[in-house]
């Protein structure tokens, strides 16, 4: 405890009015004194007396306790502080700080640590030291101390410390290591064309002599077997790829480690680019004019993305009517360039009501069935052709398809239904939602269909039923490609709006589109989606509950996770990713990839240790950077102003806080005392120049 005074004014008249009176005394004075009157010093001292009582002086002493000096730490515990052995000089280097601290008189110190900053956002060790700073009095701040490998990615975040900034910095002087980049990447891509990615490896630090030149480069997409190349360093790369399939491909680019480097976290990246199809390319026969013709031109027709080619047959072979040949068409149709030459460049063919005329000769038929089983899709849209002798079943066809005809067409009133399989299958599933019943009713909110080809199914799978439960619509998977068979020519009823219509545009859509073998609308497929460490795995299947998905970690250990129901057909899970990295995921045949964060984050693009980003702060505040490799930093106390860094040392500068315990006052003046001592002095002068 230690005191100090002053001396203080609680003046009974206003501050000028005390200055005034003070220069009308010097004025008063000066001319008693000229005129030679004898008491002129009693006026003086009498005037002083009155002036002194007016400004009322008193005795401040104030009561103080010293308050200890305060030494901010921040310790940085980010991913690329656990590089190689920067954890163990951080963790030995606290421990030595705390005692240096600890052993200086009145000093104590607060630490913070500083890990991965959120969203990838790096090391974030000025705000950490911003908010230590606003926890402590800015009067007892005597040093600021940055435990770090000097990769700080907020240095604008620096706060105005009233004290010197040190850096002490991990890692060693000949580290080096390599990074891969990516440097351009689109994020979607044509399926089938070549799309090119930038790329660039770089070396950094103290590389040594042996480690130039080219470096084994995988690539792989998927799950897919790796293919390996050379690349050059420190130059831009064009590297050219070909999606295989629609969808999310997820790509990965991996540079063999050197022995001798830093770490190899920074040598792969992942580029995640979703596949899209250029042109559907759509082949629609039409057996003959009719009412639902015009509804799948116009679905076909209002999709941007589908290129289509309608094939009408207007006259059949068998009507004579004596019409010119030379006046039934302006140019032939090119059945055989597009039957036979080019049918693999189209993605889909629909038979709409078409029967075996001779107009397609069974050659080119054969070839259709072909096409399938290579890999294409084929749709017919049946009406009572399909039940005739010339029906497509009788045709090479017929080997393909999932259903036969009975011959017999039903034609009455009903109202087509989802089955069981139906509500499971992402082309049906959910779809009597679109259309809720009216209240008080049961079962789809659409209107009915008056005609329906009976069939026997004899394989694939039935998503829809009409009339007693009657197949109506049927999908299959024949060799690579994919079939569908709608037994009803009056999907166009909907279109029309009878009895409300129905949802025929979403479900014509989705119906092409999984012939088209969009990713989205497969019926088995596994799928996993991230954000951040949070990883969700949908599973969708027309089988059997599946119970759970083994998921394979960078590190390469398996775990497995459980799936519960989330809808019909579909079940889901999730885990919470250890850490960054590609995940691979299997459940039965089917397996999948998920890209859980950056491959390298932002603490691994620059690994090697360096003040350059901090020199600056750290020399405006009269600080040092200081490498713990080359031994344990001193602590001392300097004065304010001066350099607070020197070989092996660092310096705090004292503050000197302090804080009031207690304040006494003691006036220095009795103002009554004070006027009669000047009357007594104004008597005096009066009796001393009288005539006694």
């Amino acid at each position: 405890m230690s005191g100090a005074g002053e001396i203080l004014f609680d003046p009974l008249l206003p501050w000028p009015a005390i200055w005034a009176g003070v220069g009308l005394a010097v004025v008063l004075t000066g001319v008693t004194f000229r005129r030679g009157l004898r008491g002129w010093w009693l006026r003086a001292l009498a005037l002083a007396a009155l002036l002194v009582a007016i400004a009322n002086p008193a005795l401040q002493i104030e009561n103080r306790q010293p308050l200890s000096d305060i030494v901010l730490l921040v310790v940085d515990r980010s991913a690329s502080q656990a590089i190689a052995d920067r954890a163990t000089q951080t963790d030995a280097t606290v421990e030595q700080i705390a005692a240096a601290v600890g052993a200086l008189p009145d000093t104590e110190l607060r630490s913070i640590i500083v890990g991965d900053g959120a969203d990838d956002s790096g090391t974030l060790a000025m705000s950490a030291l911003a908010a230590l700073l606003a926890d402590e009095p800015r009067g007892r701040v005597a040093g600021a101390i940055l435990l770090s490998d000097g990769q700080v990615h907020d240095i604008a975040r620096l706060p105005d410390l009233p004290a010197p900034l040190h850096l002490l910095l991990t890692g060693h002087a000949d580290d080096w290591d390599r990074r891969l980049t990516i440097r351009s990447a689109p994020s979607f891509a044509i399926v089938g064309e070549e799309v090119v990615l930038t790329l660039r490896v770089d070396d950094s630090g103290a590389v040594p002599v042996t480690e130039s030149g080219l470096v084994v480069m995988s690539i792989a997409i998927d799950d897919q077997p790796a293919v390996s190349v050379q690349v050059p360093v420190g130059e831009d790369l064009q590297l050219p790829l070909t999606l295989p399939h629609g969808g999310m491909n997820v790509i990965r680019l991996e540079v063999v480690a050197a022995a001798s480097e830093l770490t190899d976290r920074n040598n792969a990246a992942v580029v995640q680019i979703n596949g899209v199809r250029d042109r559907l390319r759509v082949l629609l026969v039409s057996g003959e004019p009719h009412a639902g013709e015009r509804t799948w031109r116009n679905l076909l027709k209002s999709d941007a993305s589908v290129d289509l080619v309608h094939f009408t047959i207007l006259r059949p072979p068998e009507k004579q009517d004596g019409v010119p040949v030379t006046e039934l068409s302006l140019i032939a149709f090119p059945t055989r360039e597009l039957f036979l030459e080019k049918i693999d460049e189209f993605d889909l063919i629909i038979f709409d009501r078409y029967k075996r005329r001779g107009i397609l000769p069974m050659l080119y038929l054969d070839n259709v069935r072909d096409y399938v089983e290579r890999g294409g899709a084929v749709l017919i849209a049946a009406g009572p052709d399909f039940a005739s002798a010339d029906s497509l079943a009788r045709s090479p066809l017929a080997e393909i398809l999932p259903a036969k005809p009975t011959a017999r067409v039903v034609e009455r009133g009903y109202r087509p239904q989802i089955t069981e399989v139906g509500h499971r299958h992402p082309v049906t599933e959910s779809l009597d939602r679109l259309m809720p019943p009216p209240e008080g009713k049961e079962g789809p909110g659409w209107g009915r269909w008056f005609r329906l080809i009976d069939v026997d199914p004899e394989r694939g799978d039935v998503v829809m039923s009409g009339d007693g439960d009657r197949p109506l619509l049927i999908l299959d998977r024949v060799g690579e490609g994919r079939v569908a068979l709608l037994a009803s020519d009056q999907a166009w009823l909907w279109s029309r709006g009878y009895e409300g219509g129905g949802p025929q545009l979403e479900l014509l859509r989705r119906l092409a589109h999984w012939m088209m073998k969009e990713p989205e609308l497969e019926e088995e497929a596994l799928t996993a989606a991230a954000e951040g460490l949070d990883v969700t795995i949908i599973r969708r299947t027309l089988g059997d509950a599946p119970e759970t998905v083994d998921v394979t970690a960078p590190d390469g250990t398996v775990g497995d996770v459980a799936l519960s129901p989330q809808a019909p057909g579909r079940f889901s899970g999730g885990f919470a990713a250890a850490g960054p990295g590609l995940y691979r995921l299997e459940e039965g045949d089917l397996r999948t990839v998920v890209a859980v964060g950056p491959a390298a984050p932002r603490e691994f693009e620059q690994t090697i240790a360096t003040g350059g980003i901090l020199t600056d702060a750290v020399a405006a505040r009269r600080g040092g950077i200081h490498r713990i490799e080359t031994g344990p930093v001193a602590i001392r106390q300097v004065r304010e102003g001066r350099a607070a860094a020197g070989r092996g040392w660092i310096g705090i500068t004292p503050r000197g806080a302090y804080r009031t315990a207690d304040i006494t006052v003691t006036p220095l003046v009795a103002p009554l005392i004070f006027l009669l001592l000047a009357a007594a002095l104004m008597l005096g002068a009066w009796l001393r120049e009288g005539r006694r």
